[in-house]
């Protein structure tokens, strides 16, 4: 048993993932750092729809027992396994597509194999255009024993080696895309949210049914996050449709695969292209927008978007930043009447003086319901202070998810979560925390009580933590929506008890020294006791 143990202990998913890369740069001919990334999330996910196949074909082997039949029937394959169909999404990979076919192939023949597979799998479903780079391994064409390694590597990722954890497949996934995205530049347009702040804007926004779009999509993130709280309300996907656009061509290519992988069906263009010049979804509007676009976006304008109609009644955005045209080009997409949007901006959007126009005119047009401030620590990839924000089209009340709401017309939510950094992540180069489930819940009931019917919007407040405040307070303040301007922090130093402290630190102090005293003694008849005298 004893062995057992630690041969489980050795075999991580954590080791086999390092040692995929440490393959690749150890490699010749493994090409840049972002072919390296190509390839290992390529083959990773060939691997993970692979296995997603194989539980299918298991679970459909056991419903068919189930049901009296002989899964190994001739007639019986033909009728069900030969074109089978998963109500999971899970894809029937064509033969050289699946991983059985590509783990049996000799090591000369790996990379010929590998891009068949992909290819295949483009024939098969239309959803799988442009995930690929065509020749992904026959144009690096690593020596035969390079991919074999990688192969065997990736290989031992499976629910039989690991158990049953839930999306054992997902996390490993986005682990891959958390490290590239951890090292990759900004400016090559390389973004990763974390997941709970995913989930906490999920939560607020609440996008159960209808149409959900992300303006940056990057790796798909948004939806993934989103999916998962849908299933967790209503069991299915069938009421949201999802629709997306991502500039960074490789960027596209990974969220097109993640939501792949998970049978997610959605929207992402015909191509990668910014949202900004070639808005590839001009002219829908949808329920619900989840975002987190790059922070700052310099290089973004040019002369063609001087008189476009995202910002005619608001201003044309500075070109020396694209937060508040993201802001913008959120907001022409949101369903008029109805629209709900979640979405990141770094904290100097809340005061920037060169957007002041186009923020007063934000609030005086009741645009802006929330402003929620984050604890820094939570992100991996900046250092940057970071705000959600939640634009709603109504904010006059009605019926929303089953929920009664009042008006909130010329109200603004605030919230200051800087201070929950309770729970710290163990494992990564720099401090970072995270939110917990509790910690969400909290969050969006803050938001959500404070939207109902029965709330008093003028005295909705606790201290250092949120406060309701009216537009003429707004106003007041110069147009700012910096929360730390309207909620109030206490002097805690007031409840200081100055002499007691003075006493306790004394003592403290008077311990410490008897302790130091103590081992220099010690260390002094340590010396005398081998021969040395002490002066």
């Amino acid at each position: 048993m004893a062995k057992k143990k630690t041969a489980e202990k050795a075999l991580n998913i954590d080791s086999i993932l390092f040692n995929c890369r440490d393959y690749l740069r150890a490699a010749r001919n493994s090409g840049s750092f972002f072919e390296k990334r190509d390839m290992m999330l390529t083959l990773v996910f060939l691997r993970f729809i692979g296995v997603k196949y194989e539980d299918g074909i298991e679970n459909l082997r056991k419903t068919l027992i189930k049901q009296g039949l002989d899964p190994d029937d001739e007639n019986i394959r033909a009728a069900f396994f030969d074109d089978a169909s998963f109500a999971d999404g899970t894809y029937n990979l064509p033969v050289e597509a699946r991983w059985s076919t590509i783990r049996n192939t000799s090591a000369p023949k790996l990379n010929v194999a590998l891009d068949t597979a992909l290819r295949r799998l483009e024939e098969e479903d239309p959803q799988l255009k442009g995930c690929f780079i065509q020749g992904t391994f026959t144009t690096r064409n690593l020596a035969a024993n390079d991919i074999k390694k990688i192969v065997d590597e990736v290989d031992k990722i499976s629910h039989k080696t690991f158990g049953e954890e839930k999306d054992l497949i997902g996390r490993v996934y986005e682990y891959f895309l958390k490290e590239f995205a951890v090292n990759a530049t900004k400016e090559e347009g390389e973004f990763y949210t974390p997941h709970d702040v995913v989930q906490l804007i999920a939560a607020m926004v609440e996008p159960y049914e209808g149409t959900l779009y992300d303006p940056a999509c990057g790796s798909g993130g948004m939806f993934i996050q989103s999916a998962k709280l849908v299933k967790s309300k209503q069991g299915n996907l069938n009421g949201i449709n999802i629709y997306g656009q991502e500039k960074e061509a490789a960027t596209y290519r990974l969220a097109k695969m993640n939501l792949a992988l998970r049978g997610i069906s959605h929207n992402l263009g015909s191509t990668n292209d910014s949202s900004f010049t070639n808005d590839l979804h001009k002219g829908l509007y949808f329920d619900y927008i989840m975002a987190n676009p790059p922070f700052n976006l310099k290089g973004w304008y040019d002369d063609n978007l001087k008189d476009d109609p995202r910002w005619a009644d608001y201003g044309t955005p500075p070109a020396s930043n694209a937060n508040y045209a993201w802001i913008l080009h959120i907001l022409s997409h949101l369903k008029k009447t109805s629209g709900v949007a979640g979405f990141l901006l770094a904290n100097g959007a809340l005061n920037d003086s060169d957007t002041l126009e186009i923020r007063k005119r934000l609030i005086q047009k009741d645009k802006v319901e929330a402003i929620i401030v984050l604890p820094r620590e939570l992100f991996i990839t900046t250092d940057i202070s970071v705000t959600l924000w939640i634009l709603n089209q109504n904010k006059k009340g009605g019926t929303y998810h089953r929920r009664n709401l009042r008006n909130r017309e010329n109200e603004i939510l605030f919230m200051d979560l800087r201070q929950w950094t309770e729970n710290p992540v163990k494992g990564e180069s720099k401090k970072k925390v995270r939110l917990e489930k509790d910690q969400i819940e909290h969050a969006a009931d803050i938001y959500h009580t404070w939207q109902s019917i029965g709330t008093d919007g003028t005295n909705y407040e606790v201290p250092e933590l949120y406060r309701s405040v009216g537009i003429e307070e707004i106003e007041s303040k110069g147009w700012t929506l910096t929360p730390s301007k309207y909620i109030e922090f206490i002097d805690h130093d007031l409840d200081i008890d100055y002499d007691k402290e003075m006493a306790r630190i004394q003592l403290e102090m008077q311990e410490l020294m008897k302790q130091e005293k103590k081992s220099q003694q010690m260390l002094e008849d340590a010396f005398r006791g081998i021969g040395y005298g002490i002066e």
